[in-house]
């Protein structure tokens, strides 16, 4: 340890700083880091709380209760100094403008904006999103971060070469305070190689087509990091956000490298490093397994429900699904969950006027799987993510078609899937 870190660990920044760094110590020699290394870039839930939370901690002092308590991990309560370094707070459970929409009790909606109150307090940017780096916070190559959200993470450290491992709600909030994380996993440059390499034979151009072989990536490569070639379009923020997305929910992937595409892999030979693993392939045959298993539990064509948005849309998509609906009327329920700085962009565009009018609706700070929200009676839902689709079946006990977004538009207006295997 540095001597300001232990300077700080000794108790010379206040009581919130020594604690914080008493967890990132004790979390980093679990990890067998040697070391902690700065960060400026801090994305979790600082101090978010249910009503839960609230009842159990807040008699103790308050909402810094529950970040002392909870977020640190702390025996006593004790006042939270402002932000050391940026942090902003990722999604939460309930959208403060839609949550009877979504059938939340007010003490839910109370408890979030409480809790949004006194992290702003702190200097917390209220982004409440998992997709930061559509709401101003995107992070330079080879910079150090604390983000939690799998779907953030695997873009930071693929896309943008920034470094972090996907962090908790106990790491990031002790991050927050003293501007520190261990240094081990994908912060070290070592780590950054790839392990698996997938040659790509089939077209990959749609963000339908993306959102399958980051599944299919997910599933064979696990925890390690995939490099992939091939047939491969040149992905643009969307396609690579649902690719990402999916390939961290069918596995636990970090970091994947495209070769000539993401930073860290100008060549195969670059990203491989020393490693020379077979290679695994992505053809039409796995391509249709991927398709057949993201719709395996999909037996009832009569949809009552559509969800779009996972991770949270872009402004591009909100276009999209705009066009998609200019004039027509849903018969089933369309949630479209999105960032509020997307939200607004959307209102300034007419985009939300137009979805609106055709009956769907516009959520920010969740989605149904964070919410464990879906419409009551809900039976049979439409996605356009693999993530979602990996996911909601299982949380929510629904049946789930997994197709494109125009496939998923059109079940919303005809209450009827018609999508078809690829």
């Amino acid at each position: 340890m540095t001597d300001a870190e232990k300077a700080l660990l000794d108790g010379s920044g206040g009581v919130a700083r020594a604690r914080a760094m008493e967890l990132l110590v004790d979390y980093g020699r679990i990890l067998g880091a040697d070391r902690l290394v700065e960060t400026t870039n801090v994305a979790g839930v600082p101090g978010q709380a249910t009503p839960f939370l609230r009842a159990f901690f807040e008699p103790e002092g308050g909402q810094a209760a529950i970040f002392s308590r909870f977020d640190l991990d702390c025996d006593v309560v004790f006042d939270v100094p402002l932000a050391g370094v940026r942090t902003a707070c990722l999604q939460s459970g309930v959208d403060p403008l839609g949550w009877q929409e979504l059938g939340k009790p007010e003490a839910a909606f109370i408890a979030s904006r409480d809790a949004e109150a006194y992290a702003g307090s702190l200097g917390v940017e209220m982004l409440r999103t998992c997709t930061p780096y559509l709401a101003g916070n995107v992070p330079v190559f080879g910079e150090h971060c604390a983000w939690m959200e799998s779907s953030a993470v695997i873009y930071a450290n693929s896309v943008l070469g920034a470094r972090t491992n996907t962090e908790g709600r106990h790491s990031t909030s002790a991050a927050m305070l003293v501007g520190r994380i261990p240094y081990w996993g994908l912060h070290r440059p070592e780590n950054r190689k790839a392990q698996d390499h997938v040659h790509v034979k089939v077209p990959v151009e749609s963000v339908f087509e993306w959102g399958m072989l980051g599944y299919f990536v997910g599933e064979v490569a696990g925890e390690a990091i995939p490099v992939l070639d091939g047939a491969l379009s040149q992905p643009d923020v969307v396609r690579l956000k649902h690719f990402g997305a999916a390939a961290a929910s069918s596995g636990g992937v970090e970091l994947y490298h495209l070769v000539g595409i993401t930073p860290e892999a100008p060549t195969l030979t670059a990203a491989l490093g020393d490693s020379r693993p077979d290679t695994i392939v992505y053809d039409e045959t796995a391509r249709r397994r991927v398709w057949e298993s993201l719709n395996a539990n999909g037996t009832d064509e009569a949809v009552d429900f559509v969800m779009l948005g996972c991770p949270h849309a872009a402004i591009e998509q909100m276009r999209e699904v705009a066009g998609l609906l200019d004039g027509k009327q849903v018969t089933s329920r369309l949630w479209i969950f999105t960032s509020r700085a997307v939200r607004d962009q959307a209102a300034a565009e007419g985009l939300l006027r137009v979805i609106t009018a055709a009956g769907g609706h516009v959520l920010t700070d969740t989605c149904s799987a964070i919410g464990n929200a879906v419409p009551p009676g809900t039976r049979v839902v439409a996605l356009d993510s693999a993530k979602q689709a990996h996911y909601l079946p299982a949380m929510m006990g629904i049946e789930a078609w997994f197709g494109t977004t125009a496939e998923c538009i059109d079940a919303a207006i005809t209450g009827r899937w018609r999508g078809v295997a690829p």
